[in-house]
């Protein structure tokens, strides 16, 4: 789940040589989509609603605005085919302030919290056959925290073989889930009452629903990465939608096939009952470990949660790599302190790969895991309309601009996304305006930031 890619001050041509074709973009969708959000969320949505119905629909509405999205994205993309993603999208579209706020939100939501959230998660699966009741927290805790510091370190070491196998944990992962899925439909065949739960849909449900689409668009974080290949996909006008909605469309039926098994082992009641206070609500954060119990038992569902922590740690090692590239791009652009811009002498950014994994320990031991959910996943809907707006910005000011792609269904498609995203974000901050201000305080900090280091670059050339 990632903000951004690689910032980068400089303009460059698009590749040459060999172009991408629909298979591989279609991978990206998929691979850079699917991370610690489904594996985690669901129990949060049906806790709050009240409802596995309720919950799947959400699920479908989130699958439909990550494709408006990502369809608009790509228009982006290919009318900007440079290195930088949306630092290079919001530079043009208003200017260098909100291109640095990009890679600000980046290091410190887009990075910070998926790191953070996807090593508890892992921790938890890995520690939840040991059932060690009340030290499990704190034990989770440090569990997370060595798998954080571990990977920094392993990365910081050289380029190796992590980055290949980063594939192949994909693949796992992929493979994992799919055979919990439909294991899960099989083993709970028959309990279909558990999805016939509709509540009354109150004004005070509708709200719920909305707040509750945050934990769900979380979980779809990653579409993004599909804008990044426009540029260099053969006849992206005809193969990027294809891409994006084979892609998306795969997700979405892997998430909805995952849901249905969680829902037939779990009923609302049931989620209800595990959590009990609302201070417990992480007890349901383990939702596929849970559900696994109640199908299979622990001789089942044990083994399985152990392999789904291994895979969590896959996407801890995935945002460890990347996520540095971010501050390190910034340091070389001006745009952050010089000193995290300073590569090793194997190559590789310590520096701001140690600001990165200490930053992620902070939000780890500060904060609980569904707070970290909520921080990260309303920063980032709220810097993502941002960049899906700047496609209006940018047919209007640079009508001229060359759009091999342009979005299916414009100027609707990319409303859409705006409108579901702006009302779910809305719902968070009235039913939960603590952790939103938070969030959006964050990334409102990056203002003051930006002018610090603009005015101190200033100063710089003026004493040379």
């Amino acid at each position: 789940m990632v903000s951004v890619a690689e910032t980068n001050s400089t303009h460059e041509s698009p590749p040459t040589g060999p172009r991408f074709g629909l298979m591989t973009a279609t991978f990206v969708v998929v691979s850079s989509t699917i991370g610690t959000g489904v594996l985690t969320t669901s129990g949060f949505t049906v806790y709050l609603v009240g409802s596995n119905q309720l919950m799947l629909v959400l699920w479908v509405i989130g699958g439909v605005l990550a494709m408006c999205g990502a369809l608009t994205l790509c228009e982006l993309s290919a009318s900007l085919p440079r290195s930088g993603g949306e630092y290079v999208f919001l530079s043009e579209a208003y200017g260098p302030l909100a291109g640095f706020l990009s890679g600000w939100v980046s290091f410190l939501i887009g990075f910070g919290g998926p790191i953070a959230a996807a090593a508890a998660a892992a921790a938890e699966y890995l520690l939840a056959p040991l059932r060690m009741g009340e030290a499990s927290a704190i034990m989770q805790t440090v569990v997370a925290s060595v798998a954080i510091i571990a990977f920094g370190v392993i990365h910081c070491l050289g380029r190796s073989s992590t980055i290949l196998a980063q594939g192949g944990m994909t693949a796992l992962k992929l493979g994992i889930l799919f055979v919990l899925a439909v294991a899960g439909v099989v083993a709970g065949w028959g309990r279909w009452e558990n999805l016939a739960d509709r509540p009354p849909l109150t004004p005070s449900v509708l709200v719920t629903m909305a707040s509750s689409l945050v934990y769900i668009s979380y979980a779809y974080t990653g579409w993004n990465a599909a804008a990044y290949l426009a540029g260099e996909v053969d006849r992206p006008q005809e193969r990027m939608p294809r891409a994006i909605l084979l892609g998306t469309g795969f997700v979405l039926f892997l998430y909805l096939l995952l849901n249905i098994a969680y829902a037939l082992a779990l009923s609302a009641a049931d989620i209800k009952a595990i959590v009990g206070q609302p201070e417990n609500v992480n007890a349901i954060a383990p939702i596929a470990q849970v559900a696994a119990d109640r199908l299979y038992g622990h001789r089942v569902a044990d083994p399985l949660s152990v392999a789904i922590g291994l895979t969590l740690l896959a996407s801890v090692s995935a945002y460890i790599l990347t996520g540095p590239r971010v501050v390190y791009a910034m340091a070389r652009a001006g745009q952050f302190p010089r000193v995290a811009g300073r590569l090793s002498a194997r190559g590789t950014p310590v520096i701001a790969t140690a600001l990165q994994v200490t930053w992620s320990l902070v939000l780890l031991w500060t904060a609980s895991f569904e707070w970290i959910l909520l921080y990260s996943g309303v920063g980032l809907s709220a810097f993502s309309m941002l960049t899906v707006a700047a496609v209006y910005v940018l047919r209007r000011r640079r009508p001229d601009l060359s759009r091999p792609f342009r979005t299916p269904g414009y100027p609707v498609v990319p409303a859409v996304y705006l409108l579901g995203t702006a009302i779910l974000t809305a719902a968070v901050i009235y039913e939960r305006p603590v952790v939103s201000s938070i969030s959006l305080l964050t990334i409102a900090l990056g203002v003051p930031v930006y002018f610090f280091w603009v005015g101190s670059a200033r100063r710089r050339q003026k004493i040379l």
